[in-house]
């Protein structure tokens, strides 16, 4: 009976000693073929064109082609499930956005769980919301705008880019931190639901900076606080919500990489360092800049970190608000 105990351990020994080896030779060779990154949105929209920047710089660090494939559908359900299901060798990544993060949230099944179901290598970069609201609103700041929602429950409303979007979640999380209650006015996009508060269709929305700044700039729209902990650079004037008496607020749109799990370590590894190198670049980071978003990266376990921490946040802010899942 020893004997056999003894005989088991050994295989386990030599088992996890091959694959041990095996993972450090793969890593070694990494990458000796052209890498996908998937995105679960159609081409030309945040996540392809941040997923199509970092591509290019990768592809100069790692020596071999970076290539960038569209796989719409479900909400990024599609392109996150491959990516899940695919080889845990570096070559199937994926961009995934705060969106992804709110899907659980939203159905009752998803095909995978987040992140238990992947390897998080890097955040990419973040995007700040400003809260804008229609000029006839009698607020110039936070605290004013909260003193109407208290005197008022209810007659607020607030616009967003539909049911269940990052929008939605900024201003059901203003609403909890703020213990106010305002009314949801989905829209199908987010520029469709800056213009319907341009036009006096609703009363406020968190929008993206690129999204709102022409109609900013024309009077259209005031702003009154920025979503982030920290002042944004994107509009360093503008105070953030936190500051302007909603304490702990901070929600911010983000893109980041990852791979399937159980990744090899030194794979991870490498390809953190290679993204961090082509997002810190001074040209990579401007062009981000041109489309409303800073440059950020992290390291593996901060990345899962804050994965698991919105994922949570999410499903929280859902249950309270009574936003149906399917």
């Amino acid at each position: 009976m020893i004997n056999r105990h003894i005989y088991v351990f050994l295989q386990l020994s030599v088992a996890l000693w091959v694959a041990t080896l095996t993972g450090h030779v793969l890593a070694q060779n990494y990458p000796s073929k052209t890498v996908r990154i998937f995105v679960g949105f159609a081409a030309g929209g945040g996540t392809d064109t941040a997923a199509r920047m970092v591509a290019q710089k990768l592809s100069e660090s790692l020596g071999q082609p970076v290539v960038v494939e569209n796989r719409p559908g479900s909400g990024g359900i599609i392109a996150t499930d491959m990516v899940a299901k695919s080889a845990s060798d570096g070559y199937s990544l994926l961009m995934m956005a705060a969106a992804d993060s709110i899907q659980p949230a939203m159905r009752r099944k998803m095909p995978y769980e987040l992140p238990r179901d992947f390897s998080p290598i890097s955040l990419v970069v973040t995007g700040a919301f400003v809260l804008v609201i229609h000029p006839s609103v009698p607020a110039h700041n936070v605290r004013e705008l909260v003193a109407i929602g208290k005197s008022r429950p209810g007659q607020l409303n607030y616009a967003t880019s539909g049911i269940g979007s990052s929008a939605h979640l900024a201003a059901e999380l203003f609403n909890s931190l703020a213990n106010i209650k305002t009314a949801h006015i989905p829209y199908k996009g987010v520029s469709q639901g800056v213009v319907g508060v341009a036009a006096g269709e609703a009363d406020m929305i968190f929008a993206s900076v690129t999204a709102a700044q022409a109609l900013i700039d024309a009077g259209r729209l005031r702003p009154i606080a920025i979503s982030t902990a920290k002042r944004s650079a994107l509009m360093p004037n503008m105070p953030t919500l936190h500051e302007s008496g909603v304490a702990g607020y901070d929600r911010t749109g983000w893109y980041g990489i990852m791979g399937p799990a159980n990744l090899p370590p030194d794979v991870v590894a490498r390809l953190n360092s290679a993204i961090v190198k082509a997002v810190n670049t001074p040209e990579t980071k401007t062009a981000f800049f041109k489309q409303g978003l800073e440059a950020e990266t992290n390291s593996p376990e901060q990345f899962t970190e804050m994965i698991r921490r919105e994922v949570d946040q999410n499903i929280k802010l859902a249950r309270a608000a009574g936003i149906k899942a399917e």
